[in-house]
């Protein structure tokens, strides 16, 4: 009982502490990215002027007089926090080996580490073709960041293998290192729109226990199409892919837990992602097993589990850093983005969109104009340390991982995340019961 309360009290201090500490962090932001981003004379001080404004809009003058800690007035040092390490899992099906391949190429950072899946229903020519590109990448056999799954696992669409399966990289990416502060999942069909430097650079000064998820608790139609019928995915014990099939029972709805629900795609800290894992307190285990029989349980499974867990419900940010475009109203599967979309999408400030044809045009856009990235090349990044004379890649001679050369990027991924932590946002959107 003396852990349980000591356990609990320990939970209590660091929610008491989370919104200073946040408070903290965005003043680091500001003031750092204001000086290190700094680009042009004139829109350079508009944009540099509204992020105080942001802050001034609170009609409180300081962090201090907003959370009543008078250590917070203390200008914070200027000296750049290191950068973070991020842990992706990069999933695809039958055909996607190419796809992934350049979805890998323009996310790569040395700091980083990628687990690849292709599921069960790609040929095992497939997959041996990813594997052999990976061992053969001269930065990528020295770095030994990317792992390709061998013994992959088959994942039906709305099933809940895609849970198994995000769970099954987590796990591979949590013993093959310990230094990994976000786990972030995206498909083939995902591409970044800022580089990995842009998004390290920003990530550094947020706290590293905050969840990017999109969630709400108004499930709406989702309660009789989704969470009342019963259903049972085949590829938990059959060896090739078919759809799902229905019982002829509905279920009542969950009277120990209450369900949310949201995007499928997010980043997810460390701490949370081990206890989805290690379930230490088993309610990641209960909530796994109710969504085992669930329609589209990866819209739904992590969400319940963070928004009815005590030490992590205060941790979200409602946004999974992705630009995605829907119809209207929003039909089964949001719109491919085409050349249509691409000042849209780099407007948005978000790090990652989708979803995207193979191949369409736009991807080689995004490449020449936000990533800098030439064809069959990795991004480059302050760890490159080669000439591009003659068309050579930088990127050839690697450098230190910890030196981050932030570009436009950054400046529209910081006023995206500035606007999420805004204290009109940040508290007000999260886990509503």
């Amino acid at each position: 009982m003396k852990n349980i309360q000591l356990h609990t009290f320990s939970a209590d201090m660091e929610r008491k502490w989370l919104l200073p500490l946040i408070a903290s962090c965005l003043v680091s932001i500001s003031l750092f990215l204001l000086a290190t981003l700094s680009i042009g004379a004139s829109s350079d001080n508009k944009a540099q002027a509204s992020l105080f404004q942001l802050f001034s809009s609170t009609q409180m003058e300081s962090p201090s007089e907003m959370y009543g800690d008078s250590n917070l007035a203390e200008v914070p040092s200027l000296e750049p926090p290191s950068p973070p390490s991020l842990a992706y899992l990069i999933s695809g099906t039958k055909g996607d080996g190419n796809r992934m391949k350049r979805t890998l190429q323009a996310l790569y950072h040395p700091r980083n580490h990628y687990v690849l899946h292709l599921d069960l229903e790609a040929p095992p020519r497939e997959r041996v073709e990813l594997a052999r590109y990976v061992r053969m990448e001269p930065t990528f056999r020295e770095v030994g960041n990317v792992h390709v799954v061998g013994k992959a696992n088959l994942v039906t669409y709305r099933g809940p293998t895609m849970v198994a399966c995000t769970l099954h990289a987590a796990a591979i990416l949590l013993r093959r290192s310990k230094d990994w502060d976000w786990f972030i999942n995206l498909s083939a069909s995902d591409y970044p729109l800022v580089t990995q430097d842009d998004l390290l650079h920003v990530l550094s000064y947020l706290p590293r226990d905050l969840n990017f998820i999109e969630h709400t608790n108004d499930i709406g139609w989702k309660e009789f199409q989704r969470a009342k019928p019963i259903i049972m995915d085949p590829g938990l014990y059959m060896s090739k892919k078919s759809d799902l099939f229905f019982t002829t029972q509905k279920r009542a709805m969950p009277s120990s837990f209450k369900l949310f629900t949201g995007s499928a795609w997010m980043a997810l800290s460390r701490s949370f992602t081990e206890y989805c894992v290690w379930g230490w307190d088993n309610l990641p285990r209960t909530v796994l097993m109710y969504y085992t029989n669930f329609i589209s349980s990866p819209e739904g499974y992590f969400h319940t589990v963070i928004c009815n867990s005590r030490e992590f419900r205060n941790t979200t940010i409602n946004h999974d850093l992705h630009y995605i475009a829907w119809d209207n109203p929003p039909k089964q599967h949001p719109l491919s983005l085409g050349l249509g979309e691409f000042h849209n999408m780099s407007d948005s400030g978000a790090p990652f969109a989708r979803k995207f044809k193979k191949d369409d045009p736009v991807l080689d856009k995004i490449d020449k104009e936000l990533l800098g990235r030439g064809q069959g090349r990795l991004t480059p990044g302050g760890w490159c340390l080669g000439g591009d004379e003659d068309g050579k890649d930088p990127c050839l001679i690697m450098g230190d991982s910890t030196i981050i050369k932030p570009g436009l990027g950054a400046k529209r991924l910081e006023s995206l995340i500035l606007r999420l932590l805004s204290p009109k946002v940040f508290r007000s959107s999260q886990c509503v019961f």
